[in-house]
């Protein structure tokens, strides 16, 4: 089994409790009066040049590192993130090796005026129901846990929920199936699902695959101003930072720099006009 298999059996058997608690129906009711979604195509940049955007992620573990950080007030730290620059706010709500929860998505939501990302393992369009209930304006959707028929049914319900969706992908067959899908926001993952390991990489590899007008989003391995250097010259439009923020003293003023880095390496490419 690998480590994958093993965070998804663990998030359906959460599931399984959360829908025996509280049915999909009473889920439903609970989304339909949740606010308006936010746009979170457009606070990325919409696939178009500008400034790089950094999604900042709530992130108390890791399956890799372990414990990162003991975040007490996850509102405060989003409200950090806000004032800092950030375009989206990710929150983990995976337990078992995340440390997330439900509860941290409402307080972030109430203390951010951003788009949220509610980040988990999303199998069951419980999931994408739920998210929106606590009023998450993304999800992900993760190409190496889903059928092509699961990703094309869950990417239409988060649209018609007003929702976007990152649709995170690892190897080219999957880059591949996220545009067949026509995704609109996809995210290059360095890290290796089945064996935690990080290959920066990969970004450049994959990046060229995917189509003008799409989102492309580096996730994992950023660890400084360099590495978002690095993969805004190599095409993202958003990097999505977890422990080099959460570890940080000033997060504010980190995502300000990997801006700020982000928007040089575009300039000396030449890609900040490109659309």
């Amino acid at each position: 089994m690998t480590v994958l298999d093993d965070i998804i059996e663990g998030v359906r058997e959460d599931l399984a409790e959360r829908r025996r608690a509280l049915p999909l129906e009473k889920v439903r009711t609970a989304a339909s009066s949740a606010p308006t979604p936010k746009d979170a195509f457009a606070a990325l940049g919409g696939g178009r040049g500008g400034d790089l955007a950094v999604i900042a992620e709530v992130k108390r573990s890791s399956p890799s590192k372990g414990a990162l950080a003991d975040i007490a007030d996850p509102a405060a730290l989003a409200a950090a993130y806000e004032r800092g620059g950030a375009a989206v706010i990710s929150v983990l709500t995976e337990e078992r090796r995340f440390g997330g929860s439900l509860s941290d998505l409402d307080a972030v939501r109430a203390a951010v005026a951003l788009p949220v990302l509610r980040k988990d393992f999303t199998v069951d369009e419980y999931q994408i129901w739920e998210a929106r209930a606590h009023g998450a304006d993304v999800v992900l959707l993760i190409v190496a846990a889903l059928s092509d028929a699961d990703l094309t049914s869950f990417l239409a319900l988060t649209h018609e929920l007003g929702m976007k969706a990152i649709v995170e992908t690892h190897t080219e067959e999957e880059v591949r199936r996220a545009v067949a899908a026509e995704a609109s926001i996809i995210g290059v993952n360095v890290r290796n699902l089945k064996t935690l390991d990080i290959d920066r990489d990969v970004f450049a590899g994959l990046a060229h695959l995917i189509p003008a007008g799409t989102v492309i989003i580096a996730e994992s391995g950023v660890r400084d101003a360099a590495d978002v250097a690095d993969y805004a010259g190599s095409g993202a439009h958003a990097v999505l930072v977890g422990e080099a923020l959460v570890r940080h003293s000033d997060p504010a003023a980190t995502i300000d720099e990997f801006r700020r880095a982000g928007r040089t390496a575009w300039q000396e490419s030449g890609m900040s006009a490109r659309s």
